[in-house]
């Protein structure tokens, strides 16, 4: 069974790798050599070892509050981080543990890895796996990870692996000089992967990458609202907006309006592309997803039983996008409204495709990310076509170059 699992770990990261351009060495032996599937007990190994995120955990909803994050988008943010031997990291959202293995196999017995969990069980939990994989020594705290870890400061890395609307300022107090942070960073309901290095008193995006994670609970939690107006159906408002959800409920029961756009994409287009232009053009936006919604029937993003879509809602109905053929790949996308408002709204929406898709589809290429302390005395300076994100200890600045 050794060899077997072996196989499967090398299988693993041999598709990882040449999916994702994974340049560091260091990630593709870390994925070869750290047991995934001792982080994931009474799961199948050959379920451990696919390219999947894996949920671990759900509230009283039954939506997922903690999983073990797809592998390609580890090995994505690893590579990001730049990690060697000896750096000491802090990591926030220890999860099932594996992140926090694969980084303590990279910096070695000289390096350190610290890493904060909200959850107490889930703390307790990580902590066990991680002993029994071989890696008793990545320190596992149970606490809000927007504090940070003064005790094992300063840190030459700090990743954050829960979506996260801020920047801690514990966790630049804690950085090293000349420190990496990498974060799933919320731009307006959109994930993007940001790695932040110094450039004076203010952070510069030195890369990116399009994810998508559980955000951030605790002190540090962002503006967004989730609402569930029907049985497995999850509706998240990315401005914090307070809706009807018996409303909602009534307006998802009754008919639709359809307006067809004729714009044919890929479920990462959708996410990525057509969410970040919705996220930065559509004050209303919203996303949908949830296992058993009947109202997803037709969803242009797919995960094995998880369907997902992107929207707008108002207070008299809300519009989603939805897949007009089945075709396999990409499909062609059709607005459909609800409510009193439906067929508004889905002319709105679908007028939202259409100016994307004459826009050339942009999506994550070529955009950069900066982040500004409230504490720094550096100001941006304008760019002429830059969106500003104003949240409580930063300021974020979002533009293409």
């Amino acid at each position: 069974m050794t060899g077997e699992l072996a196989l499967l770990r090398e299988r693993l990261a041999a598709r990882v790798i040449a999916a994702n351009g994974i340049r560091s060495g260091r990630v593709a032996a870390a994925l070869r050599d750290v047991p995934r599937h001792l982080f994931l007990p009474g799961l199948p190994p050959e379920a451990a070892y696919r390219d999947d995120a894996i949920v671990t955990k759900r509230d009283a909803a039954g939506m997922p509050v903690s999983s073990s994050s797809q592998p390609a988008i580890m090995a994505i943010m690893l590579d990001q981080l730049e990690l060697a031997p000896g750096h000491r990291v802090l990591e926030i959202g220890t999860g099932t543990g594996y992140n926090a293995a694969l980084m303590r196999h990279i910096v070695g017995p000289s390096g350190l890895v610290v890493s904060a969990d909200i959850d107490a069980d889930l703390a307790g939990r990580a902590r066990e796996q991680l002993a029994g994989a071989g890696y008793p020594d990545v320190v596992v705290l149970a606490a809000d990870g927007a504090e940070g870890c003064p005790a094992h400061a300063p840190y030459d890395r700090v990743i954050a692996t829960v979506g996260v609307s801020d920047l801690a300022p514990a966790w630049l107090d804690q950085a090293a000089a000349a420190a990496r942070i990498v974060v799933p960073l919320d731009v307006r309901g959109a994930q993007l992967s940001v790695a932040f290095g110094r450039t004076g008193r203010h952070w510069t995006g030195r890369s990116l990458a399009p994810c998508g994670f559980m955000r951030m609970r605790g002190s540090l939690a962002g503006p967004e609202r989730v609402v569930f107006p029907l049985p497995g159906l999850a509706v998240t408002l990315y401005d914090g907006r307070d809706l009807d959800t018996a409303a909602l409920a009534a307006a998802l029961g009754g008919p639709r309006a359809e307006q067809p756009t004729g714009v044919r994409a890929g479920a990462s287009q959708v996410c990525w592309g057509l969410g970040l232009w919705l996220a930065t053009r559509e004050p209303r936006w919203c996303g949908l997803s949830g296992e058993q919604a009947a109202v997803l029937d037709r969803p242009p993003i797919r995960h094995g039983d998880w369907r997902s879509t992107v929207g707008i809602a108002a207070d008299d109905g809300i519009a989603m996008l939805a897949a007009a053929d089945a075709a396999q790949g990409s499909v062609t996308l059709t607005a459909a409204g609800f409510g009193p408002g439906a067929a508004r709204l889905a002319a709105e929406l679908a007028a939202q495709v259409l100016a994307w898709d004459e826009a050339g589809r942009p999506g994550p290429q070529r955009l950069h990310v900066d982040a500004y302390p409230r504490s720094s005395p550096d100001r941006p300076y304008p760019l002429g076509d830059e969106i500003v994100i104003e949240r409580p200890a930063t300021r974020f600045v979002v533009y293409r170059a």
